[in-house]
């Protein structure tokens, strides 16, 4: 049995969750839901996403396809596929270069992973809303809509996908037996992580200084602390703290607890990255220059340059 101490939250924690309590309080998706309850599903997407994934090869193949034809139609929910597929294909590089101690369980994780974006995705696109995740359905909504800025369309992603949905991730793959060699495996992911978001970082800026738009280092910085609230090692650990309890508590206890832990912190980090401390001035510039460029190409350009 799990000490009792092990639920209580840790400070980072508590700070997140008092955060997430005050930033969802005013977030509602019952108005999002019913205005686009009714846009018809695409048919092609569904094709490429509608299977589960089988394997790495897989998931690496499909979400490389899928960004590309969403990217091709200015669909902006390719935004955050353009960060994700290229760290699944560093991910799958490490995995067979031999980086884990585990290398099937790692590749379980990475394909359990896509899943969980996978099933969001396809319930966004049938308008199944009522199984879609607060975070993923902030995200895919803000996309769908084209109202926000290209750096906020890719942290929403980000957020729904670490935030949110690696708690569930560790559920499904398991984190017993040799739980120490599995959080060894979980914590070796951290380094590719922190070269993704560091990338990110870099090429949102690059992005934008080609039409000489400065404050979008204020939006950014740190990128850490805009993706989730708890950092993005922090939000790794949350996940992985969550995972121990679902496990190791009674299901009555630990499922509802830990669903609520999840699901505060990463709508409040969603409701955050909706409405960043800047200017209203900084950010209507920002938007004015995306218009006049192709935002989503060149950020696509930018991040294929440095990975």
């Amino acid at each position: 049995m799990i000490p009792i101490r092990a639920t209580v939250p840790t400070a980072e924690e508590a700070r997140a969750l008092l955060t997430g309590v005050r930033q969802t309080s005013g977030v509602t998706t019952d108005a999002v839901a019913a205005e686009l309850a009714d846009d018809e599903p695409d048919a092609a997407l569904l094709d490429l996403i509608s299977a589960p994934f089988s394997s790495v090869a897989d998931v690496d193949d499909r979400l490389t396809r899928t960004e590309s034809y969403l990217r091709e139609r200015g669909d902006r929910r390719s935004v955050f596929l353009t960060v994700y597929s290229r760290m699944t294909g560093t991910v799958r590089t490490a995995i067979d270069d031999g980086a884990f101690l585990d290398p099937e369980w790692a590749a379980s994780y990475l394909v359990a992973f896509a899943e969980r974006y996978r099933r969001a995705l396809v319930a966004f696109e049938r308008r199944a809303f009522e199984s879609l995740p607060r975070p993923w359905l902030i995200a895919f909504a803000a996309a769908a809509r084209g109202e926000a800025l290209v750096a906020q369309d890719a942290l929403l992603g980000i957020n729904a996908h670490i935030t949110y949905d690696l708690t569930y991730t560790l559920g499904d793959v398991g984190i017993d037996p040799d739980r120490d060699a599995k959080r060894e495996d979980h914590d070796r992911i951290n380094a590719i992580l922190a070269r993704l978001v560091q990338t990110v970082q870099d090429t949102l800026v690059e992005t934008y200084a080609a039409v000489g738009i400065a404050g979008i280092d204020r939006l950014l910085d740190p990128l850490d602390d805009r993706l989730a609230l708890l950092g993005l090692k922090g939000s790794r650990e949350f996940a992985w703290r969550n995972a121990v309890l679902r496990a190791d508590l009674p299901g009555w206890v630990g499922e509802p607890y830990v669903d609520w832990r999840t699901e505060t912190v990463a709508t409040g980090a969603a409701a955050l990255v909706l409405a960043p401390d800047i200017g209203g001035d900084t950010i209507a510039r920002l938007r004015d220059a995306e218009a006049e460029i192709d935002a989503i190409g060149a950020f696509d350009e930018a991040i294929r340059r440095q990975l």
